[in-house]
């Protein structure tokens, strides 16, 4: 009796994992064919072999950069600038975005600088940063800072903007303080707003924290890029990039998974 109930709950399980293998083979799919693509167009020699290094090459190279340490000690000082500016551009653009929304005053002095800082690329920022901040981290981590405050900014004064006006008045009508009303009403309505902009801000700070050590660094992961390709380490060279691109990619599921979690009021609602 004991031995049949095992089995087919082992089987169950197995079954499980099965859907689960699948599941995600047809969701990343297009990933698939991309690398089987790229496999291809190396080996039948539609594209030379050095400047599209094959999957295994470039999977060596990685291994070879994981066990030296120069990989993980240049991915920690990367990531440590980007969490650095986007932990800032968090702090501030959320404040900045509520008063704007909030404050008439406020709003009219910050609103032109806003629209001006928007639409202008971060990257050419850099020649000015280089002077103003020098080569050390405060470059980089305050472009990472500037590019990722603005999406901030905007999507907490829109989500705070888009608040129904009927609550606002009914917390007033019962008393509540200005301050009250910010942080019982407005703030918790414009969450997923702010959460996506928030989103977006990580994806630049990935952007931005590359682009700006290409120029004005002596490590991380966008100086080993540079430094990689100028030596003609090809293969290594994309077992960085794709490094990176992996990294983005956990980065922002893990982040969507937090916001799945801590917005499940709004699905439940």
């Amino acid at each position: 009796m004991a031995g049949g109930g095992i089995r087919p709950l082992a089987g169950e399980q197995e079954r499980g994992s099965l859907v689960v293998m699948v599941a995600l083979c047809v969701r990343y799919l297009p990933v698939l064919i991309m690398l089987a693509l790229w496999e291809l167009a190396g080996r039948s020699g539609l594209v030379s072999q050095q400047m599209l290094p094959g999957i295994g090459a470039i999977a060596s190279a990685f291994l070879d950069l994981l066990s030296s340490g120069e990989l993980i000690m240049n991915a920690w000082r990367s990531l440590s600038r980007a969490a650095a500016g986007l932990g800032l551009a968090v702090m501030i653009g959320m404040t900045v975005g509520l008063l704007m929304a909030t404050r008439p005053l406020f709003r009219t002095l910050i609103n032109p600088l806003v629209r001006i800082l928007y639409p202008m690329p971060k990257s050419a920022l850099i020649p000015l940063v280089m002077i103003w901040f020098g080569l050390g981290d405060a470059s980089k981590i305050f472009l990472i800072f500037l590019g990722c405050l603005l999406p901030v900014i905007v999507s907490a004064y829109n989500g705070a903007r888009g608040v129904n006006p009927f609550l606002i008045w009914s917390a007033t009508s019962l008393g509540a303080s200005q301050d009250e009303v910010l942080r019982e009403i407005i703030l918790p309505a414009a969450l997923p707003d702010i959460l996506a902009g928030c989103r977006t801000a990580l994806a630049f700070s990935f952007i931005l924290m590359v682009s700006s050590e290409f120029v004005i660094a002596k490590d991380g992961l966008g100086f080993l890029i540079g430094s990689l390709g100028d030596g003609g380490n090809y293969p290594a060279m994309f077992a960085v990039i794709l490094t990176v691109a992996g990294t983005g990619f956990v980065a922002d599921r893990l982040f969507g998974s937090f916001v799945s979690h801590r917005l499940r009021w709004k699905e439940q609602a």
